[in-house]
């Protein structure tokens, strides 16, 4: 569960990036986060990070509000937030198993979990052929796939997928959606900054919109133009 109680977030340049922002997504649920370049995506999605901190108001992560956390107990969180880039953010020189496993070896996890655990998660993403490839072997769509097998080995229980299509054609697009589909219906959170109107409108979901740092439409199935 994820819930943003009159959000305020502002830069010590001034910038208000986000302005009294409410929302919860439910345990489970698929959330679309559209809007304008500079909007405040990017923002909510570092403040679930705890990459940056809100000004005002609160925000539950699995019902612990995070915004007082201290800066050890952070880590933890992340564990809980599995997350996916655009730009993958890939080590280079290494394989896809190492990849992976690289997420677990960072919060201490011995090699005989790695050993079952990233086979498990290189197989949910249809890439177990593909484990001691090296990573500049992969196309694109496969190495999101390895991203998004690093962001799941963990157990999270929510996916942020920040623009993850944003860097693929439409039939690769297509069949990383599928795959991330797969992933929330096991029950997974999945929350995914998009501005990809023609997959949002291709596979309706509840639809977040936002602009100059407010919710504007909150729609369960919604379609979504990119004049928003």
């Amino acid at each position: 569960m994820i819930e943003f109680i009159d959000v305020t977030l502002t830069y010590p340049n001034g910038t208000k990036a986000l302005d009294g922002l409410s929302f919860k997504i439910e345990r489970g649920e698929f959330v679309y986060l559209t809007g304008r370049s500079g909007a405040g995506k990017s923002s909510i999605m570092k403040l679930l990070m705890r990459e940056e901190n809100l000004t005002s108001g609160q925000i539950f992560v699995d019902s612990v509000e995070i915004s007082g956390l201290a800066r050890r107990e952070i880590p933890y969180l992340r564990r809980s937030l599995g997350m996916v880039y655009q730009d993958f953010k890939l080590l280079p020189k290494t394989t896809v198993f190492d990849n992976v496993a690289f997420a677990m070896q960072v919060v201490g996890a011995g090699g005989k979990a790695i050993r079952k655990r990233v086979p498990e998660v290189l197989d949910q993403v249809r890439l177990s052929n593909k484990a001691r490839c090296d990573i500049s072997e992969l196309s694109g769509g496969e190495q999101q796939r390895v991203s998004i097998a690093r962001a799941l080995v963990n157990r999270p229980t929510v996916i942020l997928a920040d623009e993850p299509t944003g860097n693929l054609d439409r039939i690769v697009a297509m069949d990383i959606m599928d795959t991330l589909e797969s992933i929330n219906k096991s029950g997974t959170t999945i929350l995914m900054a998009t501005h990809a109107a023609e997959i949002v409108n291709a596979r309706p979901k509840r639809l977040l919109v936002v602009d100059d740092g407010k919710l504007t439409r909150d729609e369960e199935g919604g379609l979504y133009n990119l004049d928003e």
